[in-house]
């Protein structure tokens, strides 16, 4: 049987790991590792990512996560079964909930709860082994050997062998693997630096002995622990036993509650012509052949759930004087402009539906609602809170990763590098639309660095290295999910910074990927601008509305033709305003 890595974490530990989790996976393969587990820090942050990349390379994922404890000490636990999966993001949510983002600890005391369906690698010798025998049961707790060449290691490793056979526990082999290759070493010295706010030339003992937390081979680890043979066999044993694949998730999204004798597809069909009859002073033959087609597509793909939930969320608007349009594809639905949620005739516009939702679509339709920046949007979203509880909805993650300032100025300050070059170095980065051509070895001798200084080979060898891992975990700037259950179920949640917002461990592409329905409440200043301006109409006896406004109007037009479009959304960046003149829009599909 061949060795099994269960213990490994990726750049998703945020400042504790130096490979992305694809690296990870891409390695295992080339090592012929049959499975390998990633265990991230306080989360499942990159478990997505692994499993899509450890798949499509033929290795089967394992899903686990170093839970950081009360006491300060690192307890590492991995996922068996759909069971344990769903205790572990528990009791990671209820640990990150009560603390402050970026904080996570778990109690002792809580283990016993939410220990069913995981396995635990006992690797210290402090008097825990008798309560994780109690909380998870003798045949779900292994002790975890590693050995990595550093002094006083050995007798540690004696201690905990004496303490397996005292508790008839199994013994385990791992590498707590760091880096995907031994260069990633480096990274992992200075992503050190950057949480204890230190350099190089200070970290001392702080910084890791040598380069030995990269994934091994079969034969490696063999080697290594050749006095002890059943440690390796048992990675293998363990692995057959964690069965969890992110893959049968079980998510579903929510049921909308519709009026006695009614289902979702007949209350859908009945509020659609409703709509239509408002919409249309005469139904025509075209409207309603356009109408019955996405109906019977929209019933057929088991989506009417999706649109009932949004036009909810778009009646909430209304009720609460909160100006609120669908943006994008969506316009060029018929029922989403029966139901309220777009403004634009998309049969008299000539609009193709098939853009936004067909029979081969992948996952969800996308409707994405335009909201007023502020208070208002805020009002929207604390709403959907209310209604499906804390645990129920989430903002949806945005990884923050290190780009070309943040990682030269990180790289900068490690390698001791005065600030002023560091300064310099960071102002010669493009702003604005324009792209950066400047190339890095050119920059840095600009920047004050002469090409023979001893660690510029250090800055460009790091700097290559360290562009676009993981930072920090952000919240995406609309992008909600909803569940018909507990959220929390299916993936750990934690506050923002942001008072009252609640956050997914998840990226909008990782939630798309396992079919979690995402809503964007997107926030627009000019939303703002348009519902003063016709309240004023209003006021003045001159009521409009978004989906009366002239189409054809040519004073309009002869605006955009001219270029004469700062402060109009999304005809105002300088390309748009350069491809106006040039494309001379004299129609509503022109734009």
């Amino acid at each position: 049987m061949c060795y099994v890595e269960l213990h490994a974490c990726s750049a998703f530990s945020f400042l504790r790991g130096g490979s992305f989790p694809e690296q990870l996976a891409e390695v295992a393969a080339e090592l012929k590792m049959p499975a390998m587990a990633l265990l991230d820090r306080n989360g499942v942050y990159g478990a997505q990512r692994f499993s899509v990349a450890a798949r499509e390379h033929g290795v089967r994922p394992i899903i686990g996560c170093e839970l950081s404890m009360e006491d300060g000490s690192i307890l590492p636990v991995l996922v068996a079964n759909r069971t344990g999966y769903k205790n572990l993001c528990e009791l990671l949510t209820q640990a990150h909930l009560r603390s402050e983002k970026g904080e996570c600890a778990v109690g002792w005391d809580e283990l016993a709860q939410f220990a069913k369906g995981l396995v635990v690698l006992l690797g210290s010798t402090e008097g825990r082994a008798r309560l994780l025998i109690d909380a998870f049961g003798r045949e779900n707790v292994f002790v975890e050997l590693q050995r990595h060449f550093i002094r006083g290691e050995e007798r540690i490793n004696r201690e905990l062998i004496d303490l397996a056979r005292a508790n008839r526990l199994s013994l385990l082999a791992t590498n707590g693997v760091q880096y995907a290759k031994p260069y990633g070493r480096e990274v992992l010295d200075v992503f050190t630096c950057i949480r204890e706010h230190t350099h190089l030339d200070a970290a001392g003992k702080l910084l890791t002995q040598n380069a030995e937390r990269h994934l091994k081979s079969d034969r490696e680890m063999r080697e290594l622990f050749r006095d002890l043979p059943e440690a390796i066999e048992n990675t293998s044993r363990l692995a057959e036993r964690l069965t969890f694949s992110l893959e049968n998730l079980g998510y579903e999204f929510p049921e909308y509650p519709v009026p006695a004798g009614h289902t979702m597809d007949s209350f859908v069909r009945t509020i659609v012509w409703f709509g239509a009859q408002q919409r249309y002073a005469a139904i025509s033959a075209k409207v309603k052949r356009q109408i019955e087609e996405e109906l019977a597509l929209i019933t057929k793909l088991g989506f009417p759930g999706y649109f009932l939930i949004v036009w909810d969320i778009v009646n909430f608007c209304r009720e609460h004087n909160i100006m609120v349009q669908g943006r994008g594809s969506a316009a060029n639905s018929a029922v989403c402009y029966c139901l309220g949620i777009t403004p634009v005739d998309p049969v008299e516009s000539h609009l193709v539906f098939e853009r936004f939702l067909n029979e081969s679509r992948k996952g969800w339709p996308d409707i994405d609602l335009d909201l007023p920046s502020g208070d208002r949007r805020e009002a929207v979203i604390q709403e959907i809170y209310r209604r499906y509880g804390k645990h129920g909805a989430a903002m949806t993650a945005n990884v923050i990763s290190y780009r070309g300032r943040s990682a030269a100025r990180e790289i900068g300050k490690a390698l001791n590098f005065p600030p002023s070059i560091i300064d310099r170095f960071s102002h010669l980065f493009a702003s604005g639309d324009f792209p950066h051509t400047l190339e890095l070895e050119s920059q840095i001798e600009q920047a004050g660095l002469p090409k023979n200084h001893p660690r510029m080979p250090a800055f460009i060898r790091l700097y290559h290295a360290i562009y676009g891992l993981p930072r920090h975990l952000g919240q995406h700037s609309g992008g909600m999910i909803i569940c018909r259950n507990k959220l929390s179920s299916f993936v750990p949640l934690e506050n923002a910074s942001m008072p009252g917002r609640v956050v997914a461990q998840w990226d909008k592409d990782d939630c798309e990927d396992l079919g979690i329905v995402k809503v964007d409440l997107l926030g627009l200043g000019m939303m703002s601008v348009m519902q003063d301006a016709l309240e004023l109409c209003r006021q003045r006896g001159r009521p409009l509305d978004l989906a009366h406004i002239p189409k054809d109007d040519p004073a309009t037009f002869d605006i955009m033709q001219h270029a004469d479009t700062i402060g109009v959304f999304q005809i105002e960046s300088r390309a748009q305003m350069a491809t106006l003149p040039r494309m001379k829009p004299e129609c509503f599909y022109d734009v």
